[in-house]
């Protein structure tokens, strides 16, 4: 009786890999991922991080937005309250006002004012700490705040 021919057993490697030597290698496939998701990480926590510093200087700018636009709205013309009453602002003086305080405040902004109210915009640029490492400095915040002035007694009669 004949024996089958036993089956050859399959190389793990291919054809080509055994006329040449070498073979195909996994090794520094995972240090690609890894480097990848870490950069990743480092991208999201800097959206986080700076985000969060830019609304902190949002709130800032608007606080002083709006505290300038008081400061301006207290220039009202008290020759026109006396005379007849009506409560306007002398523009002129609000608009002074209104930029003294954003220099105390070592903010910088425009102001503009009419009779009826005063209009401050502060602008600021909040330097980023994690997203210079994909190429962002800075994040540019604005913000406007504005008021009118208000009777707090009636005219004399």
């Amino acid at each position: 009786m004949g024996r089958a021919p036993r089956p050859t057993p399959r190389h793990p490697c291919s054809r080509r890999q055994l006329l040449t030597g070498r073979r195909q290698d996994d090794r520094g496939q995972i240090t690609v991922i890894v480097v990848t998701l870490i950069v990743s990480l480092m991208a999201f926590g800097g959206l986080i991080l700076d985000g969060g510093l830019a609304l902190a200087a949002k709130i800032t700018a608007l606080g002083q937005a709006q505290e300038a636009a008081r400061a301006g709205a207290q220039a009202v013309d008290l020759a026109a309250y006396r005379a007849h009453g009506t409560v306007r602002l002398d523009a002129d003086h609000a608009r002074r006002l209104a930029a003294d305080y954003l220099q105390a405040a070592g903010a910088t902004g425009t102001v503009t004012a009419t009779a009826e109210s005063v209009t401050v915009t502060v602008t600021d640029a909040q330097p980023t700490r994690l997203l210079t490492l994909v190429g962002v400095n800075e994040v540019s915040v604005t913000a406007s705040g504005s008021a009118e002035p208000e009777p707090g007694l009636p005219p004399p009669s």
